[in-house]
């Protein structure tokens, strides 16, 4: 084993953590400056290994702590890993951990990162081998001057350590303790022994005189026993007949208070009941008025509408009258437009034959025009031109030209064509759009047939819809006075039921139902009393063992408690026990079992089985009993709380608690009022909202219909307002499909035309060409002539059929003309006038659209079909009438039956109180006997007491005081005359010591103790003398063995430090040695040990080299000459001698490690040599950690280390042999 590896930190110079570099198992060596903090090392090291800093002061911890620049230093702590691979420490581990805290306020230690007392870490290091009593495996700076400058008593002292004789001495000095308590226990118990035996004389004398005492005073205490029990035997009497009569007062009074308290309860519930008739005829006189309400607005819009139906059938009367007037025209003008159109079917034919006619003619006419102006055209060109030559360019030319004419007609006539075609597709479309809002015009009357339905119908919804509303918000306010009441009723049960706990518990109960939903909290059940139901049979009992336990409340886990806490701390909200269920554990074991005459409570009781262990820690040994006396029995024997039906209580500890219990005031009365109230405050609750959602709903529906209505409304009159726009737009459709038939007719007679002219071109171009094809000649050939002449008499005839033609074509086109402009301008319009007026229902002084339009508008239907729409409404109406009086006349047989009920109910609850006050008078009346009971009873109870004290302090009784023949024919007066006498007999022996006996035998019993004690305490005293005897002896052998062993290994060691030099230690004794022997001196003479004979040690060494002659010589005369004691040494050799001596020790008590603080600093170089090899020899089978400024040490060191100290603080760490080397070099003086 040996030390691996320390770390400090905070400790004297050594402010940072310092670790240092792991040490050799053999030899390492530390350099550093005076001052760096070597010996504070050193210091570390001792601060966790030895005594040295044990029992320290304030002062002195913070001597230990840095006290350098900078943030200060509350604690320091070192610690030293040790190698422990072969197992000297028994940990069972490698390594251990070895570690030293302090601060101003603390010390402690820990093994292996575990905290460990200071005498666990000593006991741990004297298993390993560091020895307490043999401090020299540490060296530190003075210890080497100290045994230098130590006389030999000192070293006499070092040696009785090393030989461990401090146990000796601590336990001699204990055992001479414990002798020295002994032996003054012994002398005052001689002392005590005298006493006794001096008391016990005088005790003899007075034992006869107390005889006779004893004798008299036996027969006044027998007297006194008799007349005593005999007064104590008739106060039972008395008391026993106080308690029947009693018993038989309380078995009434019993039965009238259950009587009293089921009227009270009986009161509540009328009252209850009577609130609850008043509430209803409250709601019913609210509805008999909202009944009145509604029948005069019945009454009112019945007035109404009669009025209106009146007028209407009035106005119907007055429009069949008009009607039948127009009607009458309509059927005038439709003879007028028969007559006109037949007359125009009549003319039209002749008039188109006419124009075909005239067109023919026409045409003729153009081709004879034509032919005959060609010809003329023929005989004057040949006057015209001189050769054919010239004639035929004039004519190629007039070809071209007509061509040219003939294709441009060709194109007019293809153009007139195209539009031809188009203008009488235009035309079809024109009139298929007049089709199209004729039908729309026909269509109409049936869609405003259809929208005037519609519009009464939902004009009939929404009138349902506002009656249902208005029934919905008659039914709201109810559910609103209801719920108002369910409110007032749950606050007074609620009031009622916090009066029975204290205000912090009610706020607290208050508030955690509000923290709960706030927080969202699953796991909080609520208050114990809100979990469970129970028969009303047992609610009493139920409430007196359960007291304030109803109030705690009961929650999942004691987290979930924790955070309600938290929040009625920071709420400071009140105070509430809780109940996790988690942390409950009620016992299980020996629950009561139910009998014949005992229930267990808990088996009354419904609740959810989760909630199972809180109603078992409160009410799991509760149990149900007929009487308080089968209560009392059972909680005696069984360890149970027992209760009676009517709350009588018998406590397993013994106590009884009972009498009147005021239902009023009852927590589970309150508890279930509440809860009652509570749950029709959720129904109440939940019917308004319910019937205000069904309110929104209706307004909803309301909101759709009226929606639907303006709808309706406003196609009805898009429908109306848009006849007239279809009348305007069919106008203008007719209007536009005779301009079209107008541009048709023009058009096809200029295409008639432009054909026409083609046919003329096309024969003058013929023409034209057959005569470029002829010669020219000077004159028309015979043929040519005679055609000529031809057609210049058949173009007269066409002109004059033409002309005729015309004529006719202009008579019929006349006709024709006036024919349409009466039809279209006149009959058609008076006839649509008249039809819009039966349409529309309006007054025959409607003479032009404008006015029909109007009246169309302001009359939306016709008379007839609002005179049904309204006798409808009237009918509705009228059995709403018929349905409000029914009602009305319902409410009235339901108020006069719940009046009926009331007065019932008030006489009920008048005959109650009643009763009640004549029992409340008779219960005043017993309580005033029951308190005459107690009065009476309290004296007898004294007195009984009084006999029982007296009997109590006469003690113990003889034999025959319990003898009934003692007082046998005797009366109580006899008795006192003889007890008289007896007193006056004792009065000669008042002087008399009472207690003689009992102090005799009591002293004889002291003595026998304190003889037997006295006995103990020798023997006692014997065996602490031969202990001591032993450790005395044991002391010696330590010390003579230890001296042995320390000189043979000091004179070892200095022959190895000087050679051929000697060394050696001498006993040296307090008596000459010729003295006489001691076993002469007196035997009492305390013994003295063999080691108090010794006053100290000596030493004697010799430094030669090599030895004269003459020391020679010296040798052979004896072994210590030529030696040299201590104080003819120098200050180097007594440093060798002191170091020497450590060394023999340390063989003597080896250690697994040494601690050398500069040991050879007072050394001369050649003794230094020497010591370097000793610890290098010793280095192979311990380790050495060492400090010095010489080189000697660093020859043979296996590891360096250098301390620095800047800034106050100190630093360690591993250097190279050179660089100690050089340091030490350094270091050393010039």
């Amino acid at each position: 084993m040996h030390i691996k590896q320390i770390i400090i930190q905070g400790f004297k110079s050594y402010k940072d953590q310092t670790s240092i570099e792991p040490f050799s198992k053999s030899h390492n060596v530390i350099v550093g400056r005076n001052g760096s903090g070597k010996s504070n090392f050193f210091w570390a090291i001792r601060f966790v290994l030895s005594d040295a800093y044990s029992n320290m002061t304030r002062e002195e911890r913070q001597a230990l702590l840095h006290e350098g620049t900078g943030p200060a230093t509350i604690s320091a702590y070192v610690e030293i890993i040790f190698e422990n691979s072969d197992a000297r420490f028994p940990t069972g581990r490698d390594e251990v951990v070895l570690r030293r805290t302090i601060g101003l306020k603390k010390d402690e230690y820990s093994l292996d990162r575990k905290t460990v007392t200071k005498t666990d870490v000593m006991n741990l290091l004297e298993s390993a081998g560091f020895s307490r009593s043999n401090p020299y495996y540490i060296v530190p700076q003075g210890r080497i001057m100290a045994l230098t400058n130590a006389k030999d008593g000192e070293r006499l002292q070092v040696l009785k350590e090393v030989a461990g004789t401090r146990v000796y001495e601590t336990r001699r000095q204990e055992s001479l303790k414990i002798m020295e308590e002994t032996e003054s226990k012994r002398s005052k118990i001689t002392e005590l022994l005298d006493y006794i035996e001096q008391r016990l004389s005088e005790l003899e004398e007075e034992k006869a005189e107390l005889k006779e005492y004893q004798d008299l005073d036996r027969e006044k205490r027998c007297l006194e026993y008799t007349i005593f029990h005999r007064e104590q035997t008739e106060v039972n009497a008395s008391l026993e007949m106080l308690e029947e009569s009693r018993k038989l007062e309380v078995d009434v009074s019993s039965h009238k208070q259950h009587a009293f308290a089921a009227r009270e309860k009986a009161i509540l519930e009328v009252e209850t009941e009577i609130r609850g008739i008043q509430h209803k005829l409250d709601s019913l006189k609210r509805q008999r008025t909202e009944g009145d309400d509604d029948r005069q607005e019945h009454m009112k819009a019945f007035a109404a509408l009669e009025m209106i139906v009146k007028d209407l059938e009035d106005l119907n009367i007055q429009n069949s009258e008009t009607k039948k007037k127009l009607l009458k025209d309509l059927e005038e003008v439709d003879k007028l437009i028969q007559g006109k159109e037949a007359e125009l079917e009549t003319i039209l034919p002749s008039y188109v034959a006419a124009v075909e006619s005239e067109r023919t003619l026409k045409e003729r006419k153009q081709a004879i025009d034509t032919d005959r102006q060609a010809l003329l055209d023929k005989q004057g060109r040949s006057k015209q031109y001189r050769n054919q030559q010239e004639r035929d360019k004039y004519l190629t030319g007039e070809i071209k030209s007509l061509k040219s004419s003939l294709a441009t007609s060709t194109k007019q006539s293809e153009s007139l064509t195209t539009e031809l075609n188009t203008l009488n597709g235009r035309l079809m479309d024109v009139r298929e759009e007049v089709n199209a809002l004729v039908e729309k015009i026909d269509g109409r009357k049936k869609s405003l047939e259809d929208v005037v339905g519609e519009v009464e119908t939902l004009r009939s919804e929404r009138s349902k819809l506002d009656e249902k509303r208005k029934e919905l918000w008659r039914e709201e306010q109810r559910a609103s006075v209801a719920l108002e009441t369910a409110k007032e009723e749950r606050g007074k049960a609620e009031r009622t039921l916090m009066s029975g706990m204290d205000r912090n518990t009610s706020s607290g109960l208050q508030a955690i139902k509000k923290i709960a939903a706030r927080q969202n909290l699953r796991g909080v059940y609520g208050p114990l009393y809100e979990l469970f139901d129970v028969d009303e049979r047992y609610k009493t009992a139920v409430e007196v063992v359960g007291g304030a336990s109803l109030f705690h409340v009961v929650v999942d886990t004691d987290d979930t408690a924790t955070q309600l806490l938290n929040a009625l701390n920071r709420d400071r909200a009140g105070r509430v026990t809780f109940m996790p269920l988690n942390r409950l554990k009620p016992r299980t074991d020996n629950l009561p079992q139910a009998t014949n005459d005992m229930i267990p409570m808990i088996s009354k009781l419904q609740y959810d089985p989760i909630y199972h262990k809180a109603f078992l820690q409160v009410f799991g040994k509760a149990v149900i009993c007929p009487n308080l006396t089968m209560a009392a029995q059972y909680a005696r024997q069984d360890g149970l709380t027992a209760v009676t039906y009517d709350g009588d209580r018998a406590d397993r500890k013994g106590s009884l608690t009972g009498g009147y219990h005021d239902t009023r005031k009852s927590k589970l009365e309150a508890i279930k009022s509440f809860k009652i109230w509570e749950t029709r405050l959720v129904t109440e609750s939940e019917s308004l909202e319910r019937m205000k959602l069904e309110i929104v709903g209706v307004e909803q529906e309301i909101t759709k219909i009226r929606d639907k209505l303006m709808n309706a409304e406003a196609r009805k009159d898009m429908i109306v307002n848009g006849k007239e726009p279809l009348l305007l737009e069919k106008r203008g459709k007719n209007k536009e499909e005779k301009e079209v038939e107008d541009l048709i007719s023009k058009k096809e007679t200029s295409l008639q035309s432009i054909k026409a002219n083609m046919k003329t071109l096309e024969t003058q171009i013929s023409l034209l060409e057959a005569e470029l094809k002829t010669k020219l000649q000077k004159t028309l050939t015979e043929e040519e002539t005679a055609t000529l002449d031809s057609l210049t008499q058949e173009l007269e005839t066409v002109n004059t059929s033409l002309t005729e033609a015309s004529k006719s074509r202009i008579r019929f086109e006349s006709r024709k003309n006036i024919l349409s402009i009466e039809l279209d301008a006149n009959l058609n319009k008076r006839r649509q006038r008249i039809v819009q007026r039966i349409e529309s229902g309006a007054s025959a002084d409607s003479a032009d659209v404008t006015s029909q339009s109007e009246a169309s508008q302001s009359n939306s239907m016709s008379s007839f079909k609002k005179l049904e729409s309204r006798k409808m409404e009237l009918k509705a109406l009228e059995a709403k009438l018929a349905a409000s009086v029914t009602k009305i006349q319902d409410l009235d047989t339901q108020i006069e039956d719940l009046e009926s009920e009331l007065m019932e109910e008030g006489n009920k609850l008048e005959k109650i109180r009643n009763e009640q006050i004549e029992d409340h008078k008779s219960l005043e009346k017993q309580q005033r006997s029951l308190e005459k009971y107690h009065q009476k009873k309290s004296l007898l109870v004294k007195r009984k007491e009084e006999c029982t004290r007296n009997i109590r302090d006469l003690g113990v009784l003889p034999e025959e005081a319990l003898r009934e023949d003692v007082a046998q024919n005797k009366t109580s007066q006899q008795l006192l005359a003889k007890l008289h006498k007896v007193n006056e007999k004792l009065k000669k022996y008042s002087h008399v010591n009472k207690k003689a006996f009992e102090q005799y035998n009591n002293f004889t019993k002291q003595r026998d103790g304190l003889n037997q004690r006295k006995d103990e305490l020798d023997t006692s005293a014997k065996a602490i003398e031969d202990l001591i005897k032993v450790l005395d002896q044991r002391k010696d052998e330590a010390i003579e063995r230890t001296f042995k062993q320390v000189a043979l290994f000091f004179a070892e060691v200095w022959r190895k430090l000087v050679p051929n030099g000697r060394g050696k230690l001498n006993m040296q004794s307090r008596v000459d040695p010729d003295a006489p022997d001691s076993m002469d001196v007196d035997d009492e003479a305390p013994e003295v040990s063999a080691i108090d004979r010794y006053s100290g040690i000596g030493i004697s060494v010799s430094f030669a080299s090599h030895l004269s002659q003459d020391d020679e010589n010296d040798q052979e005369n004896g072994p210590d000459v030529g030696l040299k004691t201590m104080t003819q040494l120098s200050g180097g050799q007594k440093s060798l001698v002191a170091l020497a001596l450590i060394f023999a020790i340390q063989k003597c008590d080896p250690a697994p490690f040494y601690l050398f603080d500069e040991i050879d600093a007072a050394l001369d170089a050649q003794y230094r040599t020497s010591v370097a090899k000793m610890v290098h020899e010793l280095s192979t089978t311990a380790q050495f950690i060492t400090t010095t400024f010489r080189p000697e040490l660093l020859v043979n060191a296996d590891k360096f280390y250098g301390v620095t100290f800047t800034n106050k603080v100190s630093r360690i760490q591993c250097i190279t042999r050179e660089d100690a080397t050089q340091f030490v070099e350094q270091e050393q003086p010039q």
